[in-house]
């Protein structure tokens, strides 16, 4: 039987690496692409000794060439945190445009099945809540968050008009707020700022009063719904998180409690266009894959805890683009 190969772009990434790792276990010819724009070789350092392991440093915003057959393509390449897309929102934008039409084109070149990821972040700051498949959103185009949230929007409807129009075999997941080992600390998603501020004996920032929410899924799951998808007849959205909804406050409090310090909740202005609410609706997800979560979030984030613990005191401070220190 003749292996099958695989693509994935943002590879030296959380999600991407830990993608890479599934797709190694599964017995597939990996090859992995990333600008190390946020990605970090040390999330794949184990895989170059592999056999059935290829890295190509590369821009997906420009031409993509990669030799011989693909069958399966998984576009993971984007910045996804508010600091990185703040930060370099063009590049955000090229990504998501640029780069998926080039990746588009090769999958049609190779005959392969190109997944995208997407995010949660298409539906905005919702009015509708849990966030279904078949809700448009309520995003603002020119906010601060909309080189993030358009560019993933633009990501959805180029993929399916190659579906459409070329027959090109497509997968889109929507993913929601996930975490677990490789997280990089700084970044200004909830969890890793959370940590990160305890390990720092810094006291914890929420926004808003804390009473918005998030649900937080655990990476093994989460991967395993992608991998499930892929190999699925759906071409839709489908979303893949855990639906366990908890107060961005509360979730503070359990972070204090795991990490059994003593900082207080400090709470400061609500950012532009942050949700107030987050929360998938996976009865698609159920009901084609059959999958769901596993991992509860209080063994989630023991482990995740003692990946952060593990990290450098410089990794602690580090600026999440690897460019500055943050202030001490």
């Amino acid at each position: 039987m003749t292996q099958k190969r695989v693509l994935i772009t943002g590879a030296a990434g959380f999600l991407g690496s830990h993608l890479c790792d599934r797709f190694i276990k599964e017995g597939y010819h990996v090859i992995g692409m990333d600008n190390l724009i946020t990605g970090d070789l040390h999330n794949i350092d184990h895989l170059f000794k592999l056999e059935h392991f290829e890295f190509y440093h590369h821009d997906v915003s420009k031409f993509v060439h990669v030799p011989g057959k693909l069958d399966y393509i998984l576009h993971f390449a984007s910045p996804a945190s508010p600091i990185d897309y703040l930060k370099i929102p063009i590049q955000t934008l090229k990504v998501g445009s640029l780069g998926i039409h080039n990746l588009l084109g090769l999958a049609k070149q190779k005959s392969a099945r190109l997944l995208i990821a997407s995010t949660s972040e298409v539906y905005g700051d919702p009015q509708v809540h849990p966030q279904t498949e078949d809700y448009w959103g309520n995003v603002n185009p020119v906010g601060p968050r909309g080189v993030y949230d358009e560019a993933k929007r633009f990501q959805e409807a180029m993929t399916m008009a190659y579906h459409t129009y070329h027959g090109l075999e497509t997968r889109i997941v929507r993913i929601f707020n996930t975490y677990g080992p490789r997280m990089r600390l700084n970044d200004g998603r909830v969890l890793p700022a959370f940590i990160g501020q305890a390990l720092r004996g810094e006291d914890l920032t929420a926004f808003g009063d804390g009473s918005q929410t998030r649900s937080f899924c655990y990476v093994d799951d989460l991967v395993e719904g992608i991998y499930r998808l892929l190999l699925s007849d759906c071409a839709d959205p489908v979303n893949i998180g855990n639906p366990d909804e908890i107060t961005i406050k509360d979730f503070a409090e359990e972070i204090i409690k795991l990490t059994g310090t003593d900082q207080k909740i400090i709470f400061k202005p609500l950012p532009t266009d942050d949700p107030k609410q987050r929360q998938p609706d996976i009865t698609k997800a159920r009901a084609i894959l059959g999958w769901e979560p596993k991992v509860s979030r209080a063994e989630g984030l023991k482990i995740t805890y003692a990946y952060f613990k593990s990290l450098s005191k410089e990794k602690l401070y580090e600026d999440p683009l690897g460019r500055a220190f943050i202030k001490k």
